[in-house]
């Protein structure tokens, strides 16, 4: 068991109750991503960490994942993700006897993730400068503040035109991978030399609000999956 993808399914969810079972095109949710990962043969157990029986419920179709119960405490609003990644370590060397050396976080809130980015992750992940990968979507929009009741641009001096803009990247939550032993030491998902990883924009696609169901939904149905 040298490489791992978790998928984390708290129950709990103050915008879309149930979101990660919330039926997209006829399919719940997470089974996007248990799907996905399932089709990649670099990955040697896909496990779900869920809080919730009715998660559990819709997830034991998949005969070969594996599901493991979060306990509580790990699964509030304020819990982080690394806490249940660090939970899932620790049971698969207390109860299996696995260390496995790369853990992947697959966010079933972004069901359109490629099986390419999944194994080019793992790949990238194998060269000995690299800790971690984290997914980066490109973005050429105007960021800024507002100070005293004026709008501020963060990058001074940007073209009006956007095909003119030098684009920037925002953190998606597509993919994560680390190696395990930088999770453990640093309770990040990020190490000290992330690889990043620029996924597209349906890749990028962050379930979160009603308006994204409804994006995501055309969408699904638009790519016939």
């Amino acid at each position: 068991m040298n490489v791992v993808a978790v998928i984390p399914a708290r129950g709990g969810s103050k915008s879309i109750p149930f979101k990660n079972i919330y039926k997209i095109n006829g399919k719940p949710l997470i089974e996007y991503t248990i799907e996905t990962a399932l089709k990649s043969k670099k990955i040697d157990k896909v496990i779900v960490s869920t809080d919730n029986s009715n998660i559990i419920k819709v997830c034991s179709k998949y005969k070969s994942i594996m599901i493991i119960r979060r306990p509580e405490e790990i699964s509030q609003d304020e819990s982080s993700t690394e806490s249940c990644l660090i939970h899932v370590l620790h049971i698969l060397k207390k109860d299996y006897k696995k260390n496995p050396k790369i853990i992947l976080t697959l966010e079933p809130t972004s069901p359109f993730r490629k099986l390419e980015t999944i194994n080019n992750t793992i790949d990238f992940l194998k060269n000995e400068e690299i800790d971690s990968v984290v997914a980066l979507k490109e973005s050429k929009e105007c960021f800024g503040y507002i100070k005293n009741n004026i709008f501020e641009h963060f990058i001074k001096n940007q073209p009006r035109r956007r095909q003119d803009r030098k684009p920037i990247y925002v953190e998606s939550s597509t993919i994560y991978g680390t190696l395990t032993n930088t999770l453990l030491k640093t309770k990040s998902v990020l190490g000290k030399n992330p690889k990043p990883i620029i996924v597209d924009h349906y890749e990028s696609i962050d379930i979160n609000e009603q308006i994204d169901l409804i994006i995501a939904e055309s969408l699904a149905k638009f790519l016939k999956i």
